[in-house]
């Protein structure tokens, strides 16, 4: 099975004890993304007002693969360097989106709140990927995963207020 790990900056180590976990013996490729507006803080890019070049200059973008390919590095070490390893350049969500294209499953690590369950524990490049990669999609906790107890209430709505629980079908 071709297999994608997507390694991104705080999550990676899950995703790799992922792999050594479950996919030793699949073909494994690991990709980072160079995105030079993703990978700096809010306004690093910006100008004056607020104003923002068409796109990143040439300093910010050798910055960014520098960091993918020491994240890629790190990755493969741990991996113990039984892997591919490739610096995806462009927009997060969507270099690693097309790179799922050639590959049969992805794993991939939560990157949001990770203080509770459900969708604010995903960023916005990973929601995207989520939605749209075209193929099964593993989605691991860097971490231990918080409890049910983080769930929100849900709505007062009636359809909500059905009982719950299980029968012997």
């Amino acid at each position: 099975m071709k297999v994608l790990a997507w390694i991104a900056p705080a999550t990676w180590p899950a995703v790799v004890d992922a792999l050594l976990e479950r996919h030793r013996h699949d073909d494994i490729t690991l990709v980072a993304a160079a995105d030079a507006y993703a990978d700096f803080p809010s306004g690093r890019l910006g100008g004056l007002l607020g104003r923002r070049p068409p796109k990143a200059g040439p300093k910010e973008s050798e910055l960014a693969s520098e960091m993918a390919r020491d994240l890629l590095h790190q990755a493969s070490e741990r991996l113990r360097g039984d892997a591919w390893a490739t610096v995806l350049i462009g927009p997060t969500e969507r270099v690693i989106t097309e790179a799922a294209a050639d590959a049969d499953h992805l794993v991939m690590a939560r990157d949001g709140d990770r203080s509770r369950l459900g969708p604010p524990s995903l960023g916005d490049h990973s929601r995207f990927v989520i939605d749209h990669a075209p193929c099964t999609v593993e989605l691991v906790w860097p971490g231990k995963a918080p409890g049910l107890a983080t769930i929100p209430p849900p709505p007062d709505d009636a359809r909500q207020r059905q009982p719950r629980g299980r029968s012997n079908a």
